[in-house]
Order: C-alpha cells, then sequence, then structure tokens
C-alpha cells in the first residue's frame, strides 16, 4: 500500500487564475439575485447542480457559448465590495489549497463601465488584493491582461496603466480571449512597453491553436511564461527551445479537458512537457466554469499521469520559481516543499 501526501498541503504558487473565473459558484447566484441579472440557463442548472457546464471551445461557436456564460458572470460585479468579495474568497480557496503565492489575472477594461473608468477600477481591485493579503496571509498579485479580440492600440493603453501600477502590485502583463483571432505580432508594441517598465510577459498561447501560437508568444512577445503553452508538445524542437530557455508553461489540465483541447484528462500532455524539462505551473485558469481549484490539477497530475510525491514537489517548486514572488517568499516557499516531501506523517493513503 502506498503512502500520499495531502497536495492541499503542499506550499505552491498559483500563477494562472483569471479574475471573474476565480468566483465561487454560491458568490455568483447572490449576486445575480442581488443584481436583477438572469444568468443563462445552462450556467444557473450548473452551478446550483454543482457540476460545471458542458462547454466544448475548440470551434468558434464553443468559444462563443463560453464567453457568453463568462461574461454573464462579470456582467454581476458592480460595486467595490464585489470586487473586494471575490478577491478575498478567491484568496481563501488558494490558501486552503495550499498556494502561498497568487498572481490573479484580470483586464480593467471589462469593470470600468461599473466603476467609474479604467483608472478607479484597477485601483479597486488593487486595495481589494491588498485587503485580501492582510486578511488571509497569502502573498497576492495582479497580472494585468490585455484582450486579443481588441485593437492592438487599446493594449499598449493597459501596459501604460500596468506599468504605472507596480508600486501598487501590478508584477506582469498578458494577452487572453481566443488565440485564434489577432496575431501576437500585433501586440509586441504593448509588450515591449510592458517589459520595458519591468513586467514579465505572460501571454496565453498554444491552447486552441498547435505549436505555432506557442512560437508566435517566444518570437514576437518575448514571453517569460506562456499561459497554457500544452500544445508545444506536438513539436520536440519547441519543447527544448522552451526547456533550454527557462520558459514556463502554466498548464491548466481540467480547463484543457472542459474545452475539448483534450478528450480525457490522461490526454493532456503533462507527463511529455515535465519529461522534456519545460518548466510548469499548474493553475485552475476559471474554477467557476471548470469546476476545480488549485489541489486539483495536483491530484490530476498524480492520477491520470502517475505523478510520484517527489515529481509533484518538483512541480511546486517550478511553480514558485517562475513566479513574480520575493525571493524570501519563494525561500519560505520552496523550504515548505522540502518539508512536505519529508513528512513522515502523510494525509492520505492509496490502495
Amino acid at each position: 500500500m502506498e503512502r500520499v501526501r495531502d497536495v492541499s498541503d503542499l506550499p505552491k504558487a498559483h500563477l494562472h487564475l483569471h479574475f471573474t473565473g476565480s468566483m465561487r459558484p454560491g458568490t455568483l447566484l447572490e449576486l445575480a439575485d442581488k443584481y436583477g441579472v438572469r444568468l443563462p440557463d445552462a450556467l444557473t442548472d450548473a452551478l446550483v447542480g454543482g457540476e460545471p457546464p458542458r462547454l466544448r471551445a475548440t470551434d468558434e461557436r464553443g468559444w462563443f457559448r463560453f464567453q457568453r456564460l463568462y461574461d454573464a458572470a462579470r456582467s454581476c460585479l458592480r460595486q467595490p465590495e464585489d470586487i473586494q468579495r471575490l478577491v478575498r474568497e478567491a484568496a481563501e480557496e488558494d490558501v486552503r489549497d495550499g498556494s502561498g503565492w497568487l498572481e490573479i489575472q484580470v483586464d480593467p477594461t471589462s469593470y470600468a463601465p461599473r466603476l467609474g473608468g479604467l483608472i478607479p477600477a484597477l485601483e479597486i481591485i488593487l486595495d481589494a488584493v491588498e485587503a485580501a493579503m492582510r486578511e488571509t496571509g497569502i502573498g497576492m498579485r495582479v497580472l494585468v491582461a490585455a484582450n486579443r479580440m481588441k485593437h492592438p492600440l487599446e493594449a499598449r493603453t493597459l501596459a501604460r496603466l500596468a506599468v504605472r501600477y507596480t508600486a501598487r502590485g501590478v508584477v506582469g502583463f498578458g494577452l487572453s480571449n481566443d488565440e485564434r483571432r489577432g496575431m501576437a505580432r500585433d501586440f509586441d508594441r504593448a509588450f515591449a512597453i510592458a517589459r520595458e517598465g519591468g513586467l514579465l510577459s505572460a501571454p496565453h498561447g498554444g491552447e486552441l491553436t498547435g505549436p505555432a501560437s506557442v512560437r508566435d508568444c517566444l518570437d514576437d512577445l518575448h514571453a517569460d511564461r506562456v499561459g497554457h503553452g500544452v500544445r508545444a508538445a506536438e513539436d520536440p524542437r519547441l519543447l527544448k527551445r522552451l526547456a533550454d530557455r527557462g520558459v514556463t508553461c502554466e498548464v491548466c489540465p481540467a480547463s484543457n479537458v472542459a474545452l475539448g483541447v483534450y478528450e480525457k484528462p490522461e490526454d493532456v500532455p503533462l507527463r511529455k512537457l515535465f519529461e522534456a524539462g519545460v518548466p510548469l505551473a499548474l493553475g485552475a485558469d476559471d474554477p467557476l466554469l471548470f469546476g476545480s481549484r488549485l489541489a486539483a490539477q495536483y491530484e490530476i497530475a498524480r492520477e491520470h499521469h502517475g505523478f510520484t510525491d517527489a515529481e509533484l514537489a518538483e512541480l511546486a517548486r517550478q511553480s514558485v520559481r517562475a513566479s513574480a514572488a520575493p525571493e524570501e517568499t519563494k525561500k519560505q516557499l520552496l523550504a515548505g516543499v522540502d518539508t512536505w516531501l519529508t513528512s513522515d506523517v502523510p494525509a492520505a493513503v492509496r490502495g
């Protein structure tokens, strides 16, 4: 009988979590009731039933449906207190899952109309992050993300804004939404502004499209991390390039299956990426819609890919190393990983 440790006790960093998608299902239902928002039936049924909605975003119709559900959830965030609640609860969930550092990704333009404008929206979010850190003890920062479905000039505006707020907790700049739309090179100037301002580059790529999307993130946006990046597994030379350059892929196994990128959890090329030496940081992406949070991603690695406790510990280390956490925080988290791995009292038993 093999003894295994509880992955919720494993110190780790969470580097791929979207803002609205981090919401608790119960919170969304309460806010929808508060503001009289009629959520799509598929979303309401899923939230009440405790099962994530059935999604498949590998075609444009499926992606539109996913975005419709996401936009409906976002429309329920209307007041600063809603933002504060979302951020605090996201931090609480991460602490419960063993995360000691969380970088939450947000496009503030999505919230600006209801929160008084772009700058007030970002400041409300950053204030909420500061409060959540005090209340929960987690280290937490913000990654501002542009929307590749919008004009690149808007991304440049966001990049300049993000740089202005580095002292308030913005640590990176991303690019999200459907990677089949908007070429990475169209956003190269925005990412140059962000890099020149000291922000890390973390665009999405290699999820809905193949290895070329990851290469574009490297060549055009000089990515330090790639959101998802799993399709790099289809190109051995690209795998080597990622490994040699130490570019971390933020892999979200449950999300990949929920959106139809892969049929089953065991199809996600987690083992292939890991054994190729590509640094990985497991993430929950949008737990509101995909039904599982951070610790569950480590359970997928264990149950469906045969990761041992030592390998899970290495995944946690890689997430910490790829984060924007201060060096002292990284040292503490890495020491905690070692303690978890050498513990003589595992919390679970597997037959």
